[in-house]
């Protein structure tokens, strides 16, 4: 008897090539609750490092590694739980800033307004302003929680559109509410003064790597908790924010930060807040020892996709 296209093709046979962790590729987000999305951009304007348009390859390739049970805390599979789908990559062009925030905006905002959650893959931190623009529309009281080594909200001088002022043109646009948001993890050394104080200028909370260290990171996670409680949260998380030991592959490493151990506690501790997207950036391939930065990443990715499945507080 010959056999149909459907015996040949039998789903359990097959599986997607290069999927984060091997979900399902495609672009029906019915039932779905969560959607990945590559955004491989630089901006091409990095003093020192230019690569990271290579990180959404990177950390998928790293992804095979992740397994799918974390427990005693996450023994479930959530990329199950979440109906997750891998949306693949928004087709950019590297440091073409203004049609980059275009087609990262619409892509965003095909999933958000569907109500699913997208988890985006850098690319530079000039990835987030589109993602944000996408997110305010659907969220009129939207608050960033941003995890860096840099508050990226730097004063322009020449530099309007460069990767290190994204948080000051979403203030300047009216995307966040900017006196809810807060950057938390900044260290190291700057090319300019007053850094922190321009970025406490436009509105938004700052807390340093050393009262984080200091305080330790449970305790940090339950103010930041407290303080977004009942909010739509976006999470960027710059993978700089770890120490280049265990993340040499970022755009703009500073020792110093928190090991793998530190910093994914502080993340996992973030249960039960509102995240409606994550953005995790800054992975430059080129810059990698042996794919730990990508492998990190995934990580970060996989552990976002736990928070996503752990229910708010009632509110």
């Amino acid at each position: 008897m010959p056999q149909t296209m459907t015996d040949i093709f039998d789903p359990d046979l097959f599986r997607p090539p290069g999927t984060f962790m091997g979900v399902e590729y495609g672009h029906d987000l019915a039932g779905r609750k969560a959607a990945i999305l590559g955004l491989p951009y630089d901006n091409g304007t990095h003093p020192n490092r230019v690569g990271a348009r290579d990180g959404p390859r990177a950390i998928r390739d790293a992804s095979r590694l992740i397994r799918r049970f974390r427990p005693p805390d996450a023994d479930y599979d959530p990329l199950e739980r979440l109906r997750a789908i891998d949306c693949g990559d928004v087709d950019l062009v590297p440091s073409f800033l203004d049609e980059a925030e275009a087609r990262i905006e619409k892509a965003v905002g095909l999933i958000a307004e569907k109500g699913v959650v997208p988890l985006c893959m850098g690319g530079d931190g000039s990835v987030t302003l589109g993602q944000l623009r996408a997110l305010s529309r659907c969220h009129d009281d939207l608050v960033v929680l941003h995890v860096d080594s840099h508050t990226d909200a730097n004063p322009g001088k020449g530099r309007a559109k460069a990767t290190g002022n994204t948080f000051v043109r979403a203030a300047t646009e009216g995307l966040i509410d900017v006196s809810g948001s807060i950057h938390a993890g900044m260290r190291g050394t700057f090319y300019n003064p007053g850094i922190f104080e321009a970025a406490r200028d436009l509105g938004y909370a700052l807390m340093t790597y050393d009262e984080m260290r200091t305080r330790g990171m449970e305790d940090v996670a339950a103010e930041l908790k407290d303080r977004l409680s009942g909010r739509p949260v976006y999470l960027c998380w710059d993978m700089d924010f770890f120490d280049p030991s265990c993340a040499p592959g970022v755009c703009a490493p500073i020792p110093g930060g928190p090991g793998a151990e530190e910093g994914l506690g502080l993340l996992r501790n973030l249960a039960g807040l509102r995240f409606v997207a994550f953005d995790v950036n800054t992975v430059s391939p080129p810059h990698d020892i042996g794919n730990v930065t990508a492998q990190l990443a995934a990580q970060v990715m996989y552990d976002c996709l736990v928070l996503l499945c752990s229910e708010p507080p009632a509110r």
